[in-house]
């Protein structure tokens, strides 16, 4: 029995980069074996062990055929004759596909190392196309090597626009698709992710309502970029810039998905495109299943960002009524936030990228301001209840009028 480091743990340490995890590939041996040797069962679909000390998976090497449509229709067999080679043969990418023996040679059969040194992401073997998955898993390793000048390879995008134009994306179930776009959103360059899929015609499948944006014209006085497509990853890579959160970088992506839905009459203005596109992203968020937490944030983003935007120019009562409307007083970190993402949004334009965006600390000084400014119990001893409330709404809109810098309107977004 030989036991190989595999897949991501090989790949990052040959590019000097901090391994995650590792995984381990078992060649030559039984289910019986490990198990007699402490190992525990894990896998459900094929044979992982957890390490009895270490609690790394190991996996008996395994060859794969596929059988039916879909990412489930797969056949796998493990047992002691399979190979290393035909191990690897089976993985996504080449620089994914390389091993690493005890005495640390590399086992490299598909030319994974070559493919590092030139900064490709190339597919092992024409197998690729029988798991829809695997377009979704591209794009996001683009997104993730994207820094270190990754691209992918011709014949590789060749094959994903094939699995798009065949249908298997459509195979792909809503879990996966948020599972592999959530750990995009957290890559480095997230926007390459949503780029990829663009590129490969998967995100007319998988994002229909991002994938609309794009040819959708915006003010160039505002918006020298004008398309709103492109505005809306350049927000992106500003929100990654501006946070390693992914659901800020969700709600900066998003904010705009209203405009997709503006009659073509009114282009290049988006009036009311607030409100639709928060309908827009309660529809997606239900149809991917994605996270409560997302969607929330999301929702206040698209719903507020042109008033935010607006902060200098509305009065204190207008100010504390949107503090109240994105509940900034019971959830100040979700307040703050959708003021980084409102943020992006302003510097996700061409021209605009260093701008500086004085609304998010005046808003966050305001909300404070506001939660700090209680009354005491002599103030309100004599008053009847049902004007307590209303003398605390003067106080808090006095103190955010004492906040009020004399600054200039931010830059019209």
């Amino acid at each position: 029995m030989q036991v190989y480091l595999v897949g991501g743990a090989v790949r990052d340490a040959l590019l000097g980069l901090p391994v995650r995890e590792r995984d381990w590939v078992v060649v030559g041996g039984t289910r019986e074996e490990l198990l007699a040797r402490g190992y525990r069962e894990v896998g459900r679909d094929f044979p992982v062990f957890l390490h009895p000390e270490t609690h790394e998976e190991y996996a008996l090497a395994r060859l794969e055929r596929k059988v039916a449509p879909g990412y489930h229709g797969f056949h796998f067999r493990a047992d002691s004759s399979v190979s290393l080679e035909q191990d690897l043969q089976r993985r996504d990418l080449t620089v994914n596909a390389i091993a690493r023996a005890a005495d640390g040679t590399l086992v490299d059969p598909y030319g994974g190392v070559r493919d590092l040194e030139q900064r490709v992401l190339r597919h092992v073997s024409d197998s690729f196309v029988e798991d829809p998955v695997r377009v979704l898993r591209v794009a996001r390793f683009a997104a993730r090597f994207a820094p270190l000048g990754f691209e992918v390879a011709t014949e590789t995008m060749a094959l994903m626009r094939s699995i798009v134009q065949r249908g298997e994306i459509d195979a792909l179930v809503a879990e996966r698709v948020w599972q592999e776009t959530d750990k995009a959103l957290a890559e480095p360059s997230a926007a390459k992710y949503f780029r990829v899929l663009r590129e490969c015609g998967a995100l007319r499948a998988v994002f229909p309502e991002i994938d609309a944006l794009f040819g959708v014209p915006q003010p160039a006085k505002w918006h020298p970029e004008i398309d709103t497509g492109v505005h809306s990853l350049m927000v992106l890579e500003q929100a990654a810039r501006l946070s390693v959160d992914p659901r800020i970088r969700f709600a900066a992506l998003v904010h705009d998905l209203g405009k997709s839905a503006t009659p073509v009459a009114a282009w290049p203005h988006h009036h009311g495109h607030e409100e639709r596109g928060a309908a827009l992203i309660a529809a997606l968020a239900a149809r991917l299943r994605i996270p409560t937490e997302y969607r929330e944030l999301a929702v206040i983003v698209a719903r507020y960002h042109g008033v935010i935007h607006r902060a200098f120019e509305l009065r204190p009562a207008t100010v504390l009524e949107i503090i109240e409307k994105a509940d900034g007083f019971r959830r100040p970190r979700r307040f703050d936030d959708a003021l980084i993402a409102c943020e992006a949004d302003s510097r996700g334009r061409t021209g605009f990228e260093s701008c500086a965006y004085p609304q998010r600390d005046y808003l966050r000084g305001a909300r404070d301001a506001a939660a700090a400014a209680k009354p005491t119990a002599a103030e309100i001893a004599d008053l009847a209840p049902t004007d307590i409330a209303g003398f605390i709404r003067r106080r808090r809109c006095a103190a955010i009028a004492a906040l009020r810098p004399p600054l200039p309107a931010g830059p019209g977004v």
